[in-house]
């Protein structure tokens, strides 16, 4: 799988872990073009058979992502909506719908559409320096790449209209306290704990890891009548797995599983 992309940079040499890197210093905006690039990288990972987690991170240090590119706005003006937010909205969803796991590790401040990136990752790392939040209502307008329905559901109803009311932004210390980062980092290491963790997990089952993914996403805010046979199915597939019966195996014989 070959990756030649200049705003959206890959690195798959690390085995089983993918690094993608926002390279637009030294804010890393997502303009049409570096949104592009994104899109193309997460379909080619999807199809990547080496790579088990995703990395993605942004060049520098002084932001993860600070969301668009203001300067492009007149070229989209005459329809947001089908240049740019439809395009964004399903780029974002490429990353939530991705069958690998994504860790956002954010150097720096997370600001706008680049929170709204953040928010389809399933884990996203912070450095302790760091600011994020949704300020788009201080342009007159609402987080439009999924932040109006995703933030709600990571850090509850309230606490989602208030940020996105006043425009405020969370220190890294809140962004925790709040659910939105699940995870803070010294400046500057914030990468470095990612792919601790991302090689953590490439070590695991790798169908149960992407059931997992598949299952959280789709079930977690369905009542739970409606969660109970879909869950069942879930655990049909995953104990017909080799790696399942390699896991039980090895943990009654009290052995080391050596996983497919």
């Amino acid at each position: 799988m070959e990756y030649t992309n200049n705003l959206v940079i890959v690195d798959v040499s690390n085995p089983k872990v993918a690094v993608v890197t926002l390279n637009n210093p030294p804010l890393n905006l997502v303009t049409l073009g570096l949104r592009a690039e994104l899109s193309d990288v997460l379909h080619k990972l999807e199809e990547d058979s080496r790579v088990r987690v995703v990395v993605l991170t942004g060049s520098g240090e002084r932001a993860f992502c600070v969301g668009s590119d203001i300067n492009e706005f007149p070229q989209v003006w005459d329809n947001v909506i089908g240049k740019k937010l439809q395009n964004e909205n399903l780029c974002f969803d490429a990353i939530e719908q991705l069958s690998k796991p994504v860790i956002a590790a954010m150097e720096g401040h997370v600001l706008g559409g680049g929170c709204e990136m953040s928010m389809a990752c399933d884990i996203r790392i912070m450095s302790e320096t760091g600011h994020i939040g949704l300020p788009e209502i201080n342009l007159g307008v609402f987080p439009g790449s999924g932040g109006l329905f995703r933030l709600a559901k990571l850090v509850g109803p309230s606490k989602a209209v208030e940020m996105m009311y006043t425009g405020e932004l969370l220190t890294a210390q809140q962004a925790l306290e709040y659910g939105l980062v699940s995870r803070l980092a010294p400046a500057g290491m914030v990468k470095k704990t990612a792919m601790e963790l991302a090689e953590q997990i490439a070590q695991k089952p790798f169908e149960a890891i992407k059931l997992i993914k598949q299952g959280v996403r789709e079930l977690w805010l369905k009542p739970n009548k409606e969660c109970f046979y879909e869950n069942l199915a879930f655990s049909k597939t995953v104990f017909k797995t080799e790696d399942c019966a390699e896991g039980v195996d090895a943990f009654l014989n009290k052995r080391v599983p050596k996983f497919r």
